[in-house]
């Protein structure tokens, strides 16, 4: 107690803390800030250091600490320092929450989802980190149901598993969206059935390299896209004959056709992209849409 004879009653203490009276009364009540004695009308009356008290306490719950905290602060069982630390590492909790459900409201707004959307991407964000591997484990493993573990496929199997131990504390908007459309995706149960017979196929040719020289394929089929050569066209076959040799036999470009039809899928392309994004790595540029359009021309010549 202070070793000044003045006291007050809740009134005044309001008036020199700004406080209302009833707050006062109420951290009273609770003990935190106690009355040193009564008035001859029974009113509570307070000292000095009451006023220092009120200007903690008022502190301490403006920084979002727990009325426990703070008289455990208050009667040194512990100190602010310590107490900092715990309301830090809550609040680092709270914040990575209040992210997420930002993140989602975006994705949900952006998307114009449904109820029945939203509910799903809700859930797919909750999910822990293990949850989330889980999910994409269970994918993998129903892909590579019976495909040998040295089969050139299954090495692209497990390249497919890798995910991030964790979000990032700030995951950026893009980062949860492509999270929330993996989710999706890889319970799709018609993505699961591509990506299984694009496994089983790989497995059975044991390779997964179908007999093209790819950098021919983006500079001449790629280039041909963005100019937007149709590949039916004379100026297409004149494009594939560039591809993929004039003396190629027709059986044999028959089987680079139906690799590049197994083989050759936007969804999948979309899983690698998505994947890029939530490790917060560059994504490669599409490559369908070119092999898209080889596919075309090989068909129509």
């Amino acid at each position: 107690m202070s070793t000044s004879t003045e006291l007050f009653t809740i009134g005044q203490l309001a008036r020199r803390t700004g406080l209302a009276a009833r707050t006062i009364r109420f951290w009273s009540d609770l003990g935190v800030v106690p009355p040193a004695g009564r008035s001859a009308g029974g009113y509570r009356l307070y000292d000095a250091e009451a006023v220092a008290r009120l200007e903690l306490v008022r502190t301490l719950r403006e920084l979002g600490l727990g009325l426990e905290a703070v008289k455990a602060v208050l009667a040194r069982g512990t100190t602010v320092a310590e107490v900092a630390r715990t309301h830090v590492a809550a609040l680092d909790v709270e914040i990575r929450v209040l992210r997420l459900r930002r993140a989602v409201l975006s994705t949900v707004a952006a998307r114009e989802s449904t109820i029945e959307e939203t509910m799903l991407m809700h859930r797919l964000a909750k999910l822990s980190a293990k949850e989330r591997q889980q999910l994409i484990d269970e994918f993998l493993t129903e892909v590579a149901e019976e495909i040998a573990s040295d089969s050139p496929a299954m090495g692209v199997v497990q390249s497919m598993r890798r995910m991030p131990a964790e979000l990032p504390d700030d995951p950026a908007p893009e980062q949860v969206d492509a999270w929330i459309e993996l989710g999706e995706l890889v319970t799709d149960e018609s993505f699961r059935q591509k990506v299984r017979a694009m496994a089983v196929a790989g497995e059975e040719t044991g390779e997964l390299d179908h007999g093209f020289d790819y950098q021919r394929v983006f500079e001449h089929a790629g280039r041909a896209l963005a100019e937007g050569v149709d590949p039916a066209s004379e100026a297409g076959r004149s494009v594939l004959d560039r591809v993929v040799d004039p003396d190629v036999p027709l059986e044999q470009r028959a089987r680079m056709l139906e690799g590049l039809e197994t083989f050759t899928d936007a969804r999948v392309e979309r899983y690698w992209h998505l994947l890029a994004v939530i490790n917060g790595e560059q994504p490669r540029p599409p490559a369908v849409p070119v092999f898209e359009w080889l596919i075309a021309a090989l068909r129509a010549h």
